[in-house]
Formats: structure tokens, sequence, C-alpha cells
């Protein structure tokens, strides 16, 4: 779900019409630190690293530039790697006549930010694997997510011939498509009256109640993602006006998210998304920001709904992060993929009826039947996925047991099961990403601070000490660190996150204000001016402007989280000169925000925040 659909002729004009001696290294990409980067470092694609020698070659051979973007827990790069670039063919064409850079998504957040907000535009829909094709002088020109091997191979052919005749004119296109979407005002708003908080979260609360499912919870007519930012946002609104549709909606959504399909209800955790909208089939995935900012959600809605289950939910997340996601130093990896060992969707995590008849006795297995939907044909190929089927009061009832015993009789089933699971292949990305451990940073912290456990503090600790001291030299943040040094390229959001987590850490601690601070302000040197916010330093795609206000994606606006931590620091230590600045950048964009409130409810809520002191 996004919130452009500003469809141009680009695409067709050259899909249609016609639907290495490259100068640079055979395939860079083996052992590379990045685990998606390294998985192609044997395909027989040329593969490039994203940076500057790509566009010196590109312009000297006067070839586009094919930049394809993924993930290693996504399941369909996967798929798109083993059919077409280790397909011989479609690599010795890919390499003939295109200058090939394989990207992490995960390393590059602003340039996949840029290139998504592109193919959203000129497709109407976009995802990974995100693949754009970009002229030499660093304008896209035509984006595509994955295409059957046939299909893609048509397509290289015709673009090829496309450019071979008409290159000056592509390059044109593309220059001025460019333009015209990268176009951006930043006009002041009104001033920042005490009550101009709550006009806009009454508009986020009416954008977001006018999305809302109202009778599955969440948003979305096709797929289900958690929303987390806006969930977060719309948890404060409620707080403070106690609306009833709004907290029945949210309580609605939470108990789906926890119940159903997005959680896994053996080891705990939450999966990216669900692929219906009734929260029963995931997309396999497990990342370390979505459990991260799950966990301080539930942990929030816990506080405001007085609810134990939330409560319970956001402990067992929390354990999860610290027995799954957790090395031996304490820092937290990237995720855990969606195809096993084998390259089976949900391979991890599914059962087939032999395996239970296998594993459980009849009455265990009555007992499973019972709870989880697992009483009728599965609905994958590789078997049943767990998904709640009623609650433990209505299943004890079915069951005519007590409740106590049969949460007891599930606690053995689960160690069986587990038992089994753990078997199993399930291949992680092993990266440790600063912006992501600092979600994780935020999340263990409030837990310390509410629940007073000291593996929670530990945990937290863990985390600070990997971003202060490896990540962090006095001056800049690195995206992440592995045995070759740094790599990836640190990004507004590593700024933006990193000082929220650790100013989380300073309010559990008393500690570490002054690097906090020091990290607030190098977000603002480097990522904001006047003409607003960018989201890189380096800028290689002609593409995108500086931005007033930035969305919200999966995660929260990065502008919107710097200028609300800067706020909260500077009233903590009393500093004007920075409460000023982030007031002034919050006094802009309110025709965006009055348009697509559901997509900027970080920055409302920083507005709420910053009027209601």
């Amino acid at each position: 779900m996004r919130k452009f659909r500003l469809l141009l002729p680009l695409f067709v004009a050259i899909t249609l019409t016609g639907l290495s001696a490259t100068g640079l290294a055979a395939n860079v990409l083996k052992d590379h630190p990045s685990p998606y980067l390294a998985m192609h470092g044997d395909d027989p694609v040329n593969w490039q690293e994203w940076g500057d020698a790509v566009f010196e070659q590109a312009r000297k051979q006067n070839k586009l530039v094919y930049v394809s973007i993924g993930y290693f827990a996504c399941h369909w790069c996967h798929v798109m790697q083993r059919e077409s670039y280790q397909n011989e063919k479609i690599a010795k064409f890919l390499n003939d006549n295109f200058i090939a850079v394989k990207v992490d998504r995960e390393l590059q957040p602003a340039l996949d930010s840029k290139l998504i907000d592109f193919v959203e535009r000129t497709r109407g829909h976009a995802g990974w694997p995100l693949n754009v094709f970009i002229t030499p002088q660093g304008h896209p020109l035509v984006g595509i997510v994955y295409l059957p091997p046939a299909n893609f191979l048509d397509l290289l052919v015709n673009i090829d011939n496309r450019w071979e005749k008409d290159a000056d004119e592509l390059k044109d296109m593309a220059e001025d498509a460019s333009e015209v979407m990268t176009r951006s005002s930043l006009s002041d708003g009104p001033d920042l009256a005490k009550d101009l908080g709550e006009v806009y979260t009454s508009i986020l609360q009416q954008d977001a109640l006018a999305r809302a499912d109202e009778l599955l919870g969440g948003f979305g007519e096709q797929t289900k993602f958690p929303m987390s930012p806006q969930l977060s946002a719309l948890l404060t609104v409620y707080e403070k006006n106690h609306d009833e549709i709004l907290g029945n909606f949210l309580k609605l959504t939470l108990d789906q998210m926890m119940s159903q399909g997005l959680v896994d209800h053996l080891a705990g955790g939450f999966y990216r998304y669900t692929v219906d909208p009734a929260w029963q089939i995931p997309h396999f995935e497990k990342m370390l920001y979505n459990n991260a900012m799950l966990a301080d959600l539930y942990r929030r809605a816990a506080n405001i709904f007085k609810s134990d289950a939330y409560d319970r939910v956001a402990r067992q997340t929390l354990d999860f992060m610290l027995t799954t996601f957790r090395d031996a130093d304490g820092v937290f990896i990237a995720s855990l993929s969606a195809v096993d060992g084998k390259g089976i969707e949900g391979g991890s995590y599914l059962w087939q009826d032999k395996q239970l008849d296998k594993l459980l006795s009849k009455q265990q297995r009555v007992m499973a039947n019972t709870v989880w939907k697992l009483d009728h044909a599965p609905a994958l190929d590789a078997g049943h996925h767990l998904v709640r089927k009623q609650s433990m009061s209505e299943a004890s009832v079915v069951l005519k047991m007590d409740q106590q015993q049969l949460q007891k009789e599930l606690k053995q089933i689960r160690k069986k099961l587990l038992v089994e699971r753990n078997k199993r292949s399930l291949p992680r990305d092993t990266k440790r990403l600063g912006a992501w451990n600092a979600l994780a940073l935020k999340a263990f912290a409030n837990a310390a601070a509410q629940y007073k456990e000291s593996r929670y503090r530990d945990a937290a600790r863990a985390v600070r000490n990997y971003l202060v001291n490896k990540l962090w030299d006095g001056k800049r943040l690195q995206r992440a660190i592995g045995k070759r040094g740094a790599f990836g390229e640190a990004a507004l959001e590593d700024y933006a996150y990193v000082a929220e987590g650790m100013l989380a850490w300073s309010k559990l601690t008393g500690k570490d204000r002054k690097v906090t601070g020091q990290i607030i302000e190098q977000g603002w040197q480097r990522f904001y001016s006047p003409k607003g916010w960018q989201q890189s330093e380096k800028v290689l795609v002609q593409y995108g402007a500086r931005e007033p206000v930035i969305s919200d994606g999966s995660l929260p606006s990065a502008s919107a989280v710097l200028i609300r931590t800067s706020l909260d620091y500077a009233r903590l230590i009393n500093n004007n000169e920075l409460e000023q600045r982030a007031l002034a950048a919050l006094n802009v964009g309110f025709e965006t925000l009055s348009t697509a409130a559901f997509w900027y409810a970080t920055q409302i809520d920083a507005l709420q925040y910053a009027t209601q002191q």
C-alpha cells in the first residue's frame, strides 16, 4: 500500500515499441558481507556494486544501467535469481548490453525509497525484486518487478533495441519525466498554534478509519501489513480522545494480528505481512524492525487498554528477539528468510498431516485441531500453517477440559513441535544494521523501564555498545559493520532511529546524553536544509527533490522521528535553539498532511507532541 498513483507513458513508450566488455570486473559479489549480495556471487551475471564507477563506465560506453534491488528474506527475489540470473542466455544478454548492478535494499534504503517511488508512479504498483533501468546520466527510465524468464528476456531485448535506435530521445524522456515527478514546494504553514496538533490528529483519525477494515482489522483489501507507524500514532490519538470507534478498531486489529497467521504460534515473533486480508497466510520472512516495533506497540497498547494479553505478546516478542535474532555479542541480525534451505516458501514453519500424526498422540492431535486450524486441507502445498481457530476459553469448552489444564497440554504440544521444527534449516540474514538495532534498543529500553527486568536492560546495553562503540566515530554513523569493516550507506533513518534509541537509553540510565545530542546534530547537518529533507548524502540517481515532509512506509518517517526526538531532547536539556529548529521543520507541508494524512502519521504525531507542550 502506497500513496502515489501517477501513471506516466514512459514504461508503455519503451515496452510497446519493440517490447563483458564493460571495463568493470566480472561478478564482484562473492564473499560480500551482505548475505543477499553474496548469494548472487556465483550468478553468471557480471554484477557490480552500486557506486560512481558504474555510471562512469555507463557514460563511456553509452549503456543503460540495470539496477536490481532485493533483500535476503524475499521469496520472489530468490525465484528471479533461480529463473533468470542463473540462466546463461539471460546473463549473457545482460552482460553484453547493460551494466548490471545488484543492491541490497537494506544497505541502501534511500536509493530503494527513490526507485520504489519511481516505479509506483510509472506503473501504479511496486515491490521486490525491484528492477530499474537507469540512463548513464542517472535518470530512471523503466521499472519492473518480478517477471518470468521468457518475459524478462523479451523486455531486455526490446529495451536494448530501442536504446540502440533512440538513445538520445530516451535520455531526454527520462530526464523530463524525472523533472516532472520531482518538483517540490516548500511553503510554510500556519503558526504552530496549540490546537494545530488536534486538528491534524482528527484528520489522521478520519483518514485511517476511512481505510480501515471494520470486519477483519487492519488496512487493505488484498494483503495485510501491520502498519506499525500508523497504529502507533493512532494509539496516541486514542490515549488522548478515548474515541470508542477508534478504540474498538485498534483492539480488533491488535487481536487479529496476535491470534491469526501473522504471528508464529510456536516460537513467537511476527512475520512481515499476510498475503490475504483475513490475516491467515503470511509471507514467511521475519524482520528485526517489524518485531521491534510491534513489541513496543503491544507494550504501549497493554498499558492503554489495560490488557494482560497484549502485555504477554509484547514480552513474547521481546523474548523471541532475544532467542532468535541476537548474535553472541548481543547485537541483532536483520531477518529470517521466507524460504527454507531447500527453497520452499514457509518450509521451516509448515506441517504435513503425517508429520503431526507421528509427533503427537491422538489426544494431543485433537487438542491441536481444536485450537489451531488443522482439521481441514492445508492452504499451502508444504502443509498447514498454525492459525488460531478459537480462544483458549472456547477450546476448553469444546474439549471439556479445564482451561489451565489445556494450557499445560498445549505447552507440551508446542515443545514437541518446536523440537522437530528446530531441526529444519532456516537461512538468516546476519547483517547487523544500525537503524534496525536502534529500533530494538528503543523497544528494550522502554521494556526495561516498565518491567524492571535485568535481561531487557542488558539487551539494551549490548545494542547501545554496538551503536556507540562500533558504528559511531564521533562525527559519522556507519550503516553496518562486518568482518571486512563498514559497508552500506548510512542514511537519514540511521541517524534518526539511533538518536531515538539512544534517547530512550539515556532516559533509562541517565547516561549518554552528550553522544545522543551529537548524533541528533549530525542528522540535521547532513540531511536537512531550508529546502527540505534528503534521505541520503550521496546522490547518484537524478530523481527526487528535497522533501518538506517524508512519508511513513514499513518504517516510520525518518524526518519525523528526528524532529520528535530533537524536541524531546531539547526540552530535556533546555536547548532552545534545537527546539526552534525542530518546530520550524514541522511548520511545512500542511497541504500534504491534509490530503494524505494516513501516510504521514508519524509527522502528525510529532506535530501533536510539539503543540501539546
